[in-house]
């Protein structure tokens, strides 16, 4: 019995800390990410606000440096930062029942559905690693799931799926 309550207890924890952001990040094998130690940002396709974008390089640089990475004008790493979002139309359909008519379940009866939609902007945020030697792309991050209409949501979310992002850096080699 009591092992059952630890399984529970754990399924409950493991979903509770569920992140509400898609993550996802990818490498090349050949890299050797030990020899990187100098970073430079580079923004050139990053079309955010000026808020937004102080938010995203703020955390990206906290993030670069908590891996021992400094930043450099002659860096070992190009860090290329973009931003995105799309419009999502989510669709809910319920069926909460009906009242019955004459006859129990098999006579005449009235049925009730109700739709609805919402519509919102869902943002990402790319980070490409690019080696400056060989000018390659040697790690890419990806995060999406940004409420981009929800200002405060934002403020909160954008350094936590930087830190997200960047959990994934350098590859196998996980917090």
């Amino acid at each position: 019995m009591k092992k059952y309550i630890f399984i529970l207890l754990a399924a409950t924890l493991g979903l509770s800390s569920c992140s509400p952001f898609k993550v996802r990040s990818d490498y090349a094998e050949t890299a050797n990410f030990t020899s990187y130690k100098t970073y430079k940002i580079r923004i050139d396709d990053l079309k955010l606000n000026d808020i937004d974008k102080d938010r995203v390089l703020n955390e990206l640089s906290k993030q670069l440096q908590s891996k021992g990475l400094q930043s450099g004008e002659n860096p070992d790493l190009i860090v290329n930062v973009k931003a995105n979002h799309k419009k999502v139309t989510d669709i809910t359909t319920s069926n909460p029942g009906g009242m019955w008519g004459w006859g129990g379940g098999f006579g005449w009866g009235i049925g009730m559905n109700r739709t609805w939609s919402s519509n919102y902007n869902e943002g990402a945020i790319i980070v490409d690693l690019i080696d400056f030697k060989t000018n390659k792309l040697v790690w890419q991050g990806i995060g999406s799931g940004i409420s981009v209409d929800r200002p405060q949501a934002k403020q909160k979310q954008i350094p936590q799926i930087i830190a997200e992002i960047m959990a994934n850096y350098p590859p196998g080699m996980k917090k």
